[in-house]
Formats: structure tokens, sequence, C-alpha cells
């Protein structure tokens, strides 16, 4: 039975133990002995499936009598450090046989080769050298678990930042679903007014109408946002056209108030891919959200969704594409725009949103670019992002 892979969590004394493994002789005792001597926690396995638990139930460093490797009995260590994390390279110390080289040794070599961070000891060997090798060796153990600790702080950082933009995301988003239910809203107490002014039938009639379709935009709002926070976190066949459709309706307001046009060239039958839903939309928002952002005085939108067939394209795919004709990005921050905390807004951006967007992209393993030019009658960012078809040939 081969053991699970190396723990990357939870450090504790016996992650710096040395593990001895001297299948015959006095070895395995007398080396015990002299690491108790220098206070160096070690435990002596009895087999092969021993050394591997040990190993795998957090280890500095482990000897190994060479006469150890016989036929397969090698293929479950080799097994547990293959399946080590990209953080950690496991030293073994190896005591070999001393003399020529022969056939068997020839062997041997080639049988040790695949165990990676070796130290080979040969016998009869001192104790000063065994325990500064050994020291060397763990050591190097003690940085990798530093490397460890540093990559689950990163870890636990990239979390939180992407959690607060999701928060900040939904303020805004919050902030457009007000003003999108305040006009409705507004229109309906106004029609309620003239109608308590003019009680006339068939002026009623008209107003009642109006005051219904009003209604019935704030329910068809109030849906699209539901729909936002109750779709599936698992990635399940996703109408791409129908995710852009609801970002657009939840930006309406924006759009219509700051005389933006929009421009749709979208494929008479909409392409579906295999997404979550919540995400392709928050990308879409930060997309969206960035251009609306960008035409501060007006200007134009232009949403596109091709299709990307081989032999052009690597794999049948989907493209989606979101321009606008606003200022542009700057050559200075161009180069660094998906990094986290970089921002063209001042202190009204988080400088997250594209990071953000990026690191769904890249999870997801989906490729996105940019262009964008300052150029006087050529300003405009364009982003398309390429999804591979997964849903249907």
């Amino acid at each position: 039975m081969i053991p699970p892979p190396l723990k990357e969590i939870g450090a504790s004394v016996q992650d710096l133990r040395t593990v001895i493994f001297t299948p015959t002789g006095k070895d395995g005792r007398l080396i015990a002995a002299l690491l108790a001597r220098t206070e160096i926690l070690c435990h002596v396995a009895d087999n092969f499936d021993d050394l591997c638990r040990f190993i795998s139930d957090g280890a500095g460093a482990a000897i190994i009598a060479e006469e150890a490797f016989n036929g397969e009995s090698i293929a479950p260590l080799l097994e547990v450090l293959r399946n080590q994390p990209p953080w950690s390279d496991f030293p073994v110390l190896l005591l070999t046989v001393s003399g020529r080289v022969t056939v068997e040794s020839e062997r041997m070599r080639k049988l040790r080769r695949p165990l990676g961070n070796t130290f080979l000891l040969e016998r009869p060997i001192r104790p000063e050298t065994l325990l500064s090798t050994l020291e060397i060796a763990l050591r190097g153990r003690q940085r990798q678990y530093q490397i460890r600790d540093q990559i689950h702080q990163y870890a636990l950082a990239q979390e939180a930042l992407l959690r607060s933009e999701k928060l900040a995301i939904t303020g805004r988003l919050a902030a457009s679903i007000a003003h999108e239910i305040n006009n409705p809203l507004e229109a309906i107490t106004n029609l309620i007014y003239l109608m308590r002014c003019n009680p006339s039938s068939d002026q009623m009639t008209t107003l009642l109408s109006d005051a219904e379709q009003e209604l019935a935009r704030v329910t068809e709002i109030t849906k699209q946002t539901l729909r936002f926070y109750r779709e599936p976190a698992q990635p399940v066949q996703t109408d791409v056209a129908s995710v852009l459709d609801s970002v657009i309706k939840l930006f309406r307001n924006r759009i219509v108030s700051g005389s933006i046009s929009i421009e749709r060239k979208i494929l008479t039958t909409s392409p579906t891919v295999l997404s979550t839903p919540g995400e392709l939309r928050q990308i879409f928002a930060n997309l969206i959200g960035n251009a609306l952002d960008a035409m501060r005085g007006g200007g134009r939108l232009l949403i596109r969704i091709s299709e990307l067939h081989p032999p052009a394209f690597a794999r049948r795919s989907v493209r989606v594409s979101i321009a606008d004709s606003g200022t542009g990005i700057s050559p200075e921050v161009f180069p660094s725009i998906f990094e986290p905390f970089v921002t063209t807004k001042g202190e009204t951006g988080t400088g997250l949103g594209l990071w953000v967007t990026s690191e769904i992209i890249r999870k997801n393993g989906w490729t996105i670019r940019v262009r964008s030019s300052r150029k006087p009658g050529r300003t405009g960012t364009m982003f398309s992002i390429v999804i591979p078809r997964l849903a249907q040939p």
C-alpha cells in the first residue's frame, strides 16, 4: 500500500525528525544512539512501509542502507518522493558499500538516481561525517519548510484579496441596481399622482399600462440580481450571450446616463461553454464596468461573440471581445494591468478588478488578450477572452 503524499501544512517537531532504515546489521541501532546523544529526533523503521509512512507523516531526512533496495522494494519510496509538493525536495542519506566500480555498483547507481536529493556516505563512516552531513540536510529541509510557510501565507493573502474584491464588486453592482430600480419606482410614483389628479377612465387605462411596464422592469432587474447570487458553484453548460445580457441590464442606467451607445455582434445561435456562470458574470462585470469608466464623456461599447475553429486556432473555442472608445491605457501602466493594486482610477479604484479577472481566467485554463491605443482619433481598449468549447460539437 502506497502512503499519501507529504503533508503541506501543520508543522510540528516531527517535521525535522530523521528516519533510519537499515534492514540488516547493527547500523540502525548505532546511528539512532548517536543521534539521541546529539538530541536529534529520530525513528527507526522496521520495513519499507514504515519508512514511507514516517516520511509521509512528516520528516526532515532519511538515512537508508543501500542494501535495502532489492527488486521492486524501492517503488513505494519513489512514489512518495514523486508525490512531494512543489516546495519539497526531501533529502536522503544513502549508506553505500565502499570499493571499486562493479556491475553491482553500477546497478545500484542507476537505481538510486530517481531518489533526487541524495547524499552518499561510504561505510565505514566516521560519526563526525555522518552528523555534519545530516545537519546540512536538515538545514536545507528547514529552509524548505520556510518556503512552504511563505507559500501558504501568500495563498491566504490572495484569498483575502479575492474576497475583498468580490465584496467591492457586490457594492458596485448594488449601487447600479439601486439606480436601476429607483428610476422605474420614480416613474410609478409620478403615474400614481397623475391617476389621482386625472381620474378619467381613458387616461387611467394608459397610466395603468405605463405603470405595469415600469413594474415589469423592476421585476426583471430583481430576477437578474437573484440569478447573480443563486447560480451553481460548479461549472455547468452556460449560455455566453445570456450572461452578457444580464450584466448589460445591470449597467443599463450608467450606459444611458453616460450617453454610451452599444453595438452587439452576437451569433444567431449563442454558443455555450463549460463554466461557472457567476465567475463568467464577474469577468464581464469587471470588463464592462472598466469600459464605462473609460468613457466618462460618452462613447461606443462594442460587444462581440465569435467562434474560433481549427486549424486557424488550436481548439474550437468561443471568443468574447469587449471594446470601448475611451481614453485607452497609458504605456507606463499597460505592462502591469493584471497585477494587484494597479489602477488608473486614482482613489476611486481598488486595482484588483483585472487581477481577479486574470486569476479566474488562469484557473479555468482560458486566455485573455488586450489591445489599447491612445492615438488621436483611435483611442480605446479591447479585451478578448478565449474559452475552449467543451459543451457541444
